[in-house]
């Protein structure tokens, strides 16, 4: 699952919120694009937990592996969701899935073998984890889900967590490709966009972060 950026519109998909109480706010829209890097994952099922681990780069362009077992009671889910941690977008979108999904689910074994994607930078690291989830679980039970499905779905599941957000976010399903996104209360639509010349885009990283 790849990053994504905002080319338009940004925090369009908030605005368009207010809609449900201050009708007269105009829709929202915003066009993003897929980018090239992303995270990579290899599931499997498992009888009761989530065996997670993930390899994650370095600021010295080295990489190190973090791994953990998670218990899949809804306790045990929220309690690693709203704690923040890297696992809390996968415990918040497995939480999810085992409120919305009309039968029984098993455990996940997710290896996260590989990340370039830079994460906490604005690119929906937090997102690409979330959908990411949402779709092994897809594959590995047979659920059948949509890319909407998944987006609802790592949507639900990342704001389990402290994150706040939006919707726009979850447009990195639709993989490396751009993307107009339309956004009325909690209503959103997609359409993919055809674009007749190659755009080049440098992502410039500040060193800023998020207050």
């Amino acid at each position: 699952v790849p990053g994504r950026i905002c080319l338009f519109g940004e925090h369009s998909d908030w605005a368009a919120r207010y809609r449900l109480t201050h009708p007269e706010i105009p829709v929202g829209h915003c066009i993003i694009s897929g980018t090239n890097q992303g995270v990579y994952a290899e599931a499997k099922a498992h009888p009761d937990q989530l065996v997670l681990r993930s390899t994650l780069p370095n600021a010295d362009g080295g990489e190190h592996t973090i791994q953990a077992i998670l218990s899949t009671d809804d306790e045990s889910l929220i309690k690693v969701a709203q704690s923040g941690n890297h696992w809390s977008y996968i415990a918040g979108t497995f939480y999810q899935a085992q409120k919305h999904i009309n039968r029984p689910l098993g455990g996940l074994v997710l290896n996260n073998y590989l990340t370039d994607l830079p994460v906490q930078k604005g690119l929906s690291s937090s997102a690409a984890i979330s959908v990411l989830t949402a779709r092994a679980l897809s594959e590995v039970y047979d659920l059948g889900f949509s890319v909407e499905d998944e987006m609802e779905l790592a949507y639900l599941g990342e704001i389990t967590t402290p994150s706040q957000c939006g919707r726009m976010d979850q447009g990195c399903a639709f993989g490396s490709r751009p993307s107009l996104m339309t956004f009325d209360g909690e209503t959103m639509t997609t359409q993919a966009i055809t674009v007749s010349n190659p755009i080049h885009l440098v992502l410039v990283d500040l060193g800023a972060h998020k207050d």
